[in-house]
């Protein structure tokens, strides 16, 4: 099937939504961090103009790599013309997210974990809105 990361964004942050107004802290928080990645995807290949590398397909937070979705967004934006209008953080709020948590017990997961996630989605999200209105996406 062809990719679609923005289609995959806004499905997993709706989702991710949903399973916390239910207090599914652990399926939310998930979902959160895999809704910013497909976010990033979306605006780094707008930005770069070409579909991702093979090593450029990270997730949001890759201790064990030396770059990771958020780090890959930011060296494309930093090139763009309109780079002020999309900047992140300096702090990435993944950097204590990894996508093998969700093997995770669920009691390893409270609301306190899961909010900077969801921040970090939000942020995202507000970027993809950022582009919509500029024509990007």
């Amino acid at each position: 099937m062809p990719e679609d990361f923005l289609d995959a964004h806004e499905r997993h942050y709706d989702d991710a939504q949903s399973l916390y107004a239910q207090r599914r802290w652990a399926n939310a928080d998930h979902l959160f961090g895999i809704a910013a990645e497909c976010g990033l995807k979306t605006l780094t290949v707008n930005f770069k103009g070409a579909p991702l590398a093979k090593n450029e397909r990270r997730h949001v937070s890759e201790a064990s790599k030396p770059l990771d979705a958020w780090d890959i967004f930011e060296s494309y934006r930093s090139g763009h013309v309109m780079a002020g209008r999309f900047a992140l953080p300096v702090a990435n709020p993944f950097a204590n997210w990894d996508v093998s948590q969700r093997y995770a017990r669920q009691s390893h997961f409270d609301q306190a974990v899961v909010d900077p996630h969801r921040d970090g989605a939000n942020i995202v999200k507000n970027l993809i809105n950022t582009a919509r209105m500029e024509g990007l996406v």
